[in-house]
């Protein structure tokens, strides 16, 4: 494991936004983004070439590579390569869109790849489209969603190679699923996982991954804080989403019960499901997606915010999964 562990700093900016996650939004918005978490102190930025078919790495290295390269960190994810659509170039897929929830045209497509060789070629592409001479990180990303026995027996071998090779100085996996990542804590050297929306406010049912990270010594870059948006506002609105759907009632009513305890103690709901992570040893960093300047700023306020600790002492248990 990398012996000096890298300073993430507690809030990331996380690429997904200015990929066009969604909805799409103009190259000047998503700069002015970027911008934005600079200027509000963020110096650690994740990406993927899944995010917008490549746009994400674009977008982001068109502004940092304008800034000095030692006082940012970045990383971006292995796993999918990205090749030409044979399909874009025909009159009925000309104006196709990419079908995996990206607002960009589909000219490319996602290929599996999870070879020694695919890793390598993975991460020179990102090179290229970042325009920079080395990313910092590389996590597998989505074993589970592929294959991951295939992920531990190949994947992360190569990125353990990599990173004694100094290619990278750091790896991990990004997935959405604690029990795939604790295989994966298990089978390989890892120095980070970044875990989506199985740590938050709400809902903890990643609790023995983080312990177990914690022996290992096993960072954790925790995403997805406000579950899809459930805990993004001070009042949790009716068609509130969890789980990238209609929240279901039961869990709107669970949100509005954290809402009404962090009234009492003045925070704001978004403030503390933002702060909540990283009470936990193992957590070293909250990254959120951002597709506008102004939820940047919010971001870095909301975490800079005084939370009393009589507050989370108030929370404990509501949000026990």
């Amino acid at each position: 494991m990398n012996s000096e562990p890298l300073n993430l700093g507690k809030l990331g900016f996380g690429g997904a936004g200015i990929g066009n996650l969604y909805k799409a939004i103009p190259d000047g918005e998503a700069l002015a983004t970027v911008l934005a978490a600079w200027d509000s102190g963020v110096r650690y930025f994740d990406t993927a070439p899944h995010y917008g078919l490549g746009l994400s790495e674009q977008r982001l290295g068109a502004i940092l590579r304008d800034k000095p390269r030692e006082e940012f960190i970045i990383s971006t994810k292995v796993g999918r390569l990205l090749e030409a659509n044979p399909d874009a170039g025909s009159a009925a897929a000309g104006s196709a869109k990419d079908d995996e929830g990206f607002d960009v045209p589909a000219t490319r497509r996602r290929v599996w790849d999870f070879t020694e060789a695919g890793i390598r070629r993975s991460i020179e592409d990102s090179l290229e489209r970042l325009g920079l001479d080395h990313v910092d990180i590389a996590y597998l990303h989505d074993p589970d969603v592929h294959d991951l026995q295939k992920g531990i027996s190949q994947a992360l071998p190569a990125l353990e190679k990599l990173r004694q090779e100094g290619v990278v100085k750091a790896i991990g996996v990004g997935t959405n699923s604690a029990e795939a990542a604790l295989e994966c804590v298990e089978a390989a050297d890892l120095d980070l996982v970044m875990l989506a929306g199985r740590y938050t406010l709400l809902e903890q049912p990643s609790v023995p991954l983080l312990d177990r990270c914690v022996e290992h010594r096993t960072g954790v870059v925790n995403v997805g804080v406000y579950n899809s948006g459930l805990l993004a506002r001070p009042e949790v609105p009716d068609d509130a989403h969890y789980n990238y759907d209609r929240a279901p009632r039961a869990v709107v009513e669970r949100a509005r019960a954290l809402a009404a305890v962090c009234r009492d103690f003045g925070v704001e709901l978004p403030t503390a499901a933002l702060q909540f992570p990283l009470r936990h040893p193992a957590v070293v960093n909250v990254t959120v997606g951002a597709s506008r300047p102004e939820q940047v700023t919010s971001n870095a306020n909301r975490m800079q915010e005084s939370v009393p600790e009589e507050l989370w002492d108030a929370l404990e248990g509501l949000g026990r999964d």
